[in-house]
Order: structure tokens, then C-alpha cells, then sequence
């Protein structure tokens, strides 16, 4: 029976299993220097006139070289990435995919807009607002120094993200994610309820999808 590491690591969900695991991979070999940050960095011509297509993916893995600021994002992706899975998604591998999915190429669209190489800590960022908006009431100790309730939580985390990297700069991306998790909240959450009273491309993966993942 898996004991320790092995254990935590297969009970997190699969999707959030993946991202997680990919990321910390991705940023060894970047510390070892079997690959290059300019290698995995999104943009345009690198990914579509160049012919790197790999870059669509690479650009939402790598969280930075091993830092404290590396630790930050990956430690609260993982965490509320795995209770939103675990919760509003549990036995929806597939929708959950979609929906980051989605997310991804809403990032994409708006990458040359902000300046944003790296879309890791932004997709991070989409299902940290979710399960902030998912649980309203829940009430929240940020490393022992502040209470707040759950919706705070993602620019309460901004915050601390620019302490962390000293620039305002560095807190954009954060920003650039909760502006698509609150789109996405209010398209799923709240339009899709109210205005067309059920499930959508939106919210419901495409049946491949779901065959794909097992979830049919």
C-alpha cells in the first residue's frame, strides 16, 4: 500500500494529478538545464509561424525556476485545485478539463494584450476563484496572520504575490486569472442558471471528451 509521498500524490484528483506533476517536472529540467525558459515562454510567431505548438502547452506548466515565488503558485493551485475538483467536479474529470480548457484559450486570446510569456500562475488562478465563489461563507486563515472569507481569497493571494516578487508587475497574471475565473463563474455559474436554465458547451464537455476520460 502506498505510504508518504506516493500516497498523497495518487490521492489528488487526476486532472489537478497532472497539471501539478507536469509543472514540477517542467521546472526541474529547467533548473537542470536540459530545457530553456525561452523554449517554453507563448507567443504567436514562436508557437504558429515557427511551428513550436508545444509552446500552447509549455506556457500554462512552467511556474518559474524553483523560488519561493514557484513554491506560492503551485502550493494554493494545488490545494484549491484539488477541492474544486474533489467538490463541484467530482466524477467530472472531463468537465473539469474543459473548463481550464476553456480557460486556456481565453488566456491565449488576451496574452498579447497584457504581455504575459507564462500563463501558469493565470490558469492557477481560474480554479482558485471558482472554489472562492463556491463556497462563500467559508471562513479562512492566511498563514496565521489574516482572517477572511472565501471570496477574498484570490486577491487576498494577489497581494501577497506582489510582496513575494516586489512589483506590481509580477501580480498581473494573478489579476489577468481572477478576471477569467470571475467570467467563468458568472457564464457557469450564474447566466447558464438563470438565463438558459441548463447545461451548455460551457459547462458540459464534448462527448469525445467525456468517452475519453471515462466519464460516459
Amino acid at each position: 500500500m502506498p505510504v508518504g509521498i506516493e500516497s498523497w500524490i495518487t490521492d489528488v484528483p487526476p486532472i489537478t494529478r497532472w497539471w501539478g506533476l507536469s509543472s514540477c517536472l517542467l521546472s526541474l529540467a529547467v533548473q537542470c538545464q536540459i530545457v530553456a525558459p525561452l523554449q517554453l515562454y507563448f507567443s504567436f510567431k514562436a508557437a504558429f509561424v515557427n511551428a513550436q505548438p508545444w509552446r500552447l502547452l509549455t506556457t500554462f506548466l512552467y511556474f518559474g525556476p524553483l523560488s519561493l515565488d514557484f513554491v506560492f503558485h503551485l502550493f494554493f493551485f494545488m490545494r484549491y485545485s484539488r477541492m474544486l475538483e474533489e467538490s463541484s467536479f467530482a466524477n467530472r474529470k472531463a468537465d473539469y478539463l474543459w473548463l481550464l480548457l476553456l480557460s486556456s484559450v481565453v488566456l491565449v486570446l488576451l496574452s498579447p494584450l497584457v504581455t504575459l510569456p507564462f500563463l501558469s500562475a493565470p490558469l492557477a488562478f481560474v480554479p482558485i476563484y471558482l472554489w472562492s465563489r463556491s463556497h462563500p461563507s467559508t471562513q479562512l486563515s492566511l498563514f496565521g496572520l489574516i482572517n477572511i472569507t472565501a471570496p477574498y481569497l484570490p486577491l487576498a493571494l494577489v497581494g501577497f504575490s506582489w510582496l513575494i516578487n516586489g512589483s506590481y508587475q509580477a501580480a498581473a497574471g494573478d489579476l489577468v486569472g481572477c478576471a477569467v475565473g470571475h467570467v467563468a463563474w458568472f457564464l457557469r455559474d450564474v447566466w447558464m442558471r438563470e438565463a438558459m436554465g441548463g447545461e451548455t458547451f460551457v459547462n458540459r464537455a464534448p462527448n469525445a471528451l467525456r468517452r475519453f476520460l471515462g466519464d460516459d
